[in-house]
């Protein structure tokens, strides 16, 4: 098993243990970020869609195995052509693993990943991080029309690096977006998240 895995196991078992703080049901706090096309972005402007905020760091091996195998890709793809909006939000600071220094950074992993998210959001403070409780990438948090959580946690029930897990993972986000857009409750509305330690200041 090599270091960097060791690593991404660790930050996990510490990550995993805890809740984040934003309570399901409750209202989704409203924050401004800058994007990675140069623009703020209001959160409460997307009140009346589904909204999924993604928690990114692109040094991070659990996120590599969202992205080199295009799964979040294609979930981004998916469920924006469906008029979700979806926000990936990296709260790196700097000289941390998954700092963007500048929006031609964010705007190059974009193009790298062939992401296709709405909006890359630059939480470098991790405001809006702490805010919501993220404690690790990915870290996920579905909202309702009305803005609230409907769900927050883990992507999948598949807490590895292994790109060969994603075609048997239940995805959470995924079960949740059909079922508030099917009209239906949401089975699971909180996990323990996995993955990476956010790169807080």
């Amino acid at each position: 098993m090599n270091r960097i895995l060791l690593s991404a196991l660790f930050a996990l078992a510490l990550a995993s243990s805890a809740r984040a703080s934003v309570a399901v049901g409750a209202p989704a706090p409203d924050f401004s970020l800058m994007s990675a096309s140069g623009k703020t972005v209001q959160l409460s402007d997307y009140r009346g869609k589904l909204v999924v905020l993604e928690w990114v760091n692109s040094g991070c091996p659990f996120v590599h195995k969202q992205y080199d195998s295009d799964n979040m890709q294609r979930l981004q793809r998916k469920y924006t052509d469906e008029g979700v909006v979806w926000l990936t939000i990296s709260s790196s600071c700097q000289g941390k693993e998954g700092y963007f220094a500048e929006p031609k950074d964010a705007r190059a992993f974009i193009k790298e990943r062939n992401a296709a998210m709405t909006a890359l959001l630059l939480d470098h403070k991790g405001v809006v991080g702490r805010e919501y409780g993220a404690k690790t990438t990915p870290d996920m948090v579905v909202l309702t029309k009305k803005g609230t959580v409907a769900y927050e946690g883990a992507i999948d029930d598949k807490p590895s690096t292994d790109l060969a897990d994603i075609p048997g993972a239940h995805n959470y986000v995924a079960a949740a977006l059909d079922a508030l857009m099917d009209g239906r409750p949401v089975a699971v509305t909180q996990t323990r998240s996995y993955g990476c330690s956010i790169k807080y200041e």
